[in-house]
């Protein structure tokens, strides 16, 4: 007997490991302990479900073609176990050692290309262990294929070992008949403590994941998924591994206990183990070189290449790993894009992307359409005594180049933070601010509305990019792209109170006038009456915020009366716009109409469920419907999100309606007021419009720019007039249509 002796350096003791000797009976027959085996059922029962049998049935090998089978090389333990098709040819089979059950579908004459590679159909060189091989396959080289069912048309090529074991689980986390409770798979998001682990499962999404590991205080919740995840799946023991059909696996090294789809493409792939691979013909995954994928779910359309590591894991549909990333005990949601970097214990929504070398992002909850710039370290711990805080930012969050922040923090929706290394824990409430460290004034910097006032450009780009981007044709996760949406806009409402509050303040400090013994409310009135005023009288004040960062400075509020301004723009756009979408959706609605329906109290708390917003009230019922067991499983849950999501649209515009109210301090609109909201929204489309011109003009002025070209023709070939930019012409065009769209809303009032 040899002994193997393991070294683990992190619990600091040694691993014994035995390699021990089997019988040839054992060798064939051991697959499955029989205690695990229902009664009067054998090895093979869940594989022969999993077998689609081909037409006119399997039959053993006539004496010639085990004789030619034999002069080819091949050797069985019984050729009375391997079973053929009418259309086998015997002479395509050469030098294998076969195992067990075997069955091979058709073997034709032809060949098999994808892209440059180009192999015969059959099999060759290779040891298979109780397999059921489709027709016209082509497997060459491969060391061991053990217990795997092989598509129609799949090519195989030079594979050191691809086997499943009896309690293949393929990523999902469950156990199977006589495990433990330590063998299942967990992710543990958001935090590093584990305390929010979740059971991936094919199929979740950042929905699941977000309401599994948010509420976690809800315990009857958190015991009904557990149990729902667990009964997903057959806990029998059994399973073969899958492999789909038009696969294409070349120059790897180990694929153990995987479930791969159609279409796939894995090339010099390192390790794959214990997961499941979505791919489809109209859907194809891709998994490239020298690749690990331990434990996890890779979604449809989805790409992990050069050098890529994930462990605990679920990536969503169309998205990506690049050049190195390593993905650890996170769920990465659907459309996004890691390159380069480190992240660990991280829920990330859709359209996130993080396209260059990042020091790391750890334990955080990011809400989606978010960039990662370079250089970028989100989470540092070293800042408490345990590694249990937690960083949570709204959807549109933008760390710039090189910034630093430490747990815990949250931001609101569409937070961009300069370069800096942020010395505290920050709290930001205020939705499309700019965050900067003035060192040499020792103070944090606020500047809300900022996207909208300077960075129109990327604000206005972002609705576009994002949904054209998406190209999930399985699209289980609901998202919301819009910029202007509920979650954003209720934000919005409440920095207005904010700024309403911190004005006041200011000017109550500038006069040397007590305020303590005055309410919120009193302050918010003087507030609103100083910044609905002259811009001189607020821009000379010194507006601080408050709450805002765990430090004794100041947090200073830049240009707070431009900012109160622009955040009622974006209510007047937020409404207006959605108002003019839905009549224009029900030709036979007016503006009147529209506003006697929407009337209801506006429902101020929203959840940003995984990229799809709803309701608390709605997110609330369904979470008392999975606890007491009305959605009983995973596709009656995501049947409840779908029904969510239908109603969405009404439940938005109903939100921007109120919010519109609730702006102009009004129970309902009437037409004078629609024809002045009307009014201001065609001033706001001419903003808009001048305002992305003029940021992408900036780029073009730049005189530090124009340096690096020998002359304006230089420059203009390289990156093309301003005139050109081909977003600068679509946001004129649709400043048009939309400036016309809302000439005939004025018809419908």
């Amino acid at each position: 007997m040899c002994i193997f002796v393991s070294y683990n350096t992190q619990n600091s003791h040694i691993n014994m490991e035995k390699v021990t000797v089997l019988p040839p009976e054992k060798l064939i027959n051991g697959w499955i302990d029989p205690k695990y085996l229902p009664e009067g059922k054998d090895k093979y029962y869940i594989r022969n479900k999993q077998v689609h049998k081909p037409r006119g049935g399997w039959r053993h090998l006539t004496s010639d073609e085990i004789e030619r089978l034999v002069k080819n090389d091949n050797t069985a333990t019984s050729w009375d176990t391997i079973w053929v098709t009418d259309e086998f040819r015997p002479q395509a089979i050469k030098n294998n050692k076969f195992f067990g059950t075997v069955r091979i579908g058709r073997v034709s004459e032809n060949g098999l290309q994808f892209h440059d590679l180009r192999l015969p159909i059959g099999i060759t060189n290779s040891s298979i262990h109780s397999c059921d091989l489709g027709d016209d396959c082509a497997i060459h080289n491969v060391h061991y294929l053990s217990h795997y069912i092989i598509g129609n048309r799949c090519m195989l090529f030079n594979i050191e070992e691809m086997c499943a074991t009896d309690h293949s689980k393929f990523g999902n986390g469950i156990i199977k008949d006589g495990e433990s409770e330590d063998v299942r798979v967990r992710i543990e998001v958001m935090n590093e403590t584990g305390c929010r682990a979740v059971y991936p499962f094919d199929g979740m999404t950042t929905a699941d994941a977000y309401m599994w590991a948010k509420y976690i205080d809800d315990e009857p919740l958190q015991a009904k998924l557990r149990e729902i995840t667990q009964a997903s799946f057959d806990s029998h023991r059994g399973y073969y591994g899958t492999v789909g059909e038009g696969c294409v696996i070349k120059n790897s090294s180990i694929i153990k206990d995987a479930k791969i789809g159609a279409a796939c493409y894995i090339k010099g792939a390192s390790k794959l183990k214990n997961i499941t691979v979505n791919s489809s013909e109209k859907e194809p995954s891709q998994i490239g070189e020298n690749v690990i994928l331990v434990n996890g779910i890779v979604g449809y359309g989805s790409r992990v290449f050069y050098s890529c590591t994930a462990i605990r894991f679920v990536i969503g549909n169309n998205s990506a790993l690049k050049f190195g990333a390593r993905l650890i005990n996170s769920i990465l949601g659907d459309n996004s894009t890691i390159s380069c970097c480190e992240v660990l214990h991280n829920l990330i929504f859709p359209a996130h992307e993080q396209h260059h070398n990042n020091s790391f992002l750890i334990a955080a909850c990011v809400k989606g359409q978010s960039n990662m710039a370079a250089g970028a370290t989100i989470g540092s711990n070293h800042n408490s005594r345990t590694n249990d805080n937690e960083v949570v930012a709204g959807r549109g969050f933008w760390p710039g180049l090189c910034t630093s922040i430490k747990h815990s923090c949250v931001f609101a929706s569409y937070t961009l933070l300069a370069k800096a290394d942020y010395p505290a824990e920050l709290n930001i409430p205020l939705p499309f601010s700019l965050l900067s460290n003035n060192a040499k004034e020792d103070r944090l910097e606020v500047a809300p509305a900022f996207w909208w006032s300077h960075n129109m450009y990327a604000l206005a780009r972002n609705n576009w990019k994002y949904k054209t981007r998406d190209k999930r044709i399985t699209k289980t996760q609901n998202i919301e792209f819009d910029t202007f949406a509920p979650d954003s806009m209720e934000e919005v409402l409440q920095a207005r109170e904010l700024l309403e509050l911190w004005t006041a303040k200011a000017w109550y400090c500038q006069e040397n006038k007590p305020f303590d013994k005055l309410k919120d409310e009193q302050l918010r009135a003087k507030g609103r009456e100083l910044l609905n005023g002259d811009s001189k009288t607020v821009d000379a004040l010194k507006v601080l915020g408050e709450n805002m960062e765990k430090s004794h400075r100041d947090v200073l509020i830049r240009r707070p009366w431009r900012a109160y301004r622009a955040y009622g723009d974006m209510l007047v756009h937020y409404a207006v716009m959605n108002a003019l979408d839905y009549l224009e959706a029900n030709p036979g609605e007016t503006l009147s109409s529209m506003s006697a329906m929407l009337k209801s109290r506006r429902q101020r708390e929203w959840v940003n469920l995984g990229g799809q917003l709803m309701m608390t009230t709605e997110f609330d019922r369904l979470r008392a419907d999975i606890r007491s067991g009305k959605l009983a499983d995973w596709k009656d849950i995501h049947k409840r999100y779908n029904d969510i999501w239908r109603r969405y649209p009404v439940d938005k515009l109903r939100h921007a309606y109120l919010s519109l109210c609730a702006l102009l301090g009004v129970e309902k609109m009437d037409a004078t007021l629609w024809q002045q909201a009307i009014d201001e929204e065609v001033r706001i489309q001419h903003y808009i419009c001048d305002a992305v011109y003029n940021t992408r003009k900036k780029d073009h002025e730049n005189p530090f720019r124009q340096a690096t070209y020998r002359n304006a023709e230089e420059m203009t070939a390289a990156i093309g007039t301003l005139d050109e930019n081909s977003f600068v012409r679509q946001i004129r065009s649709e400043t048009e249509t939309n400036l016309h769209r809302l000439e005939e809303l004025r018809l419908r009032i």
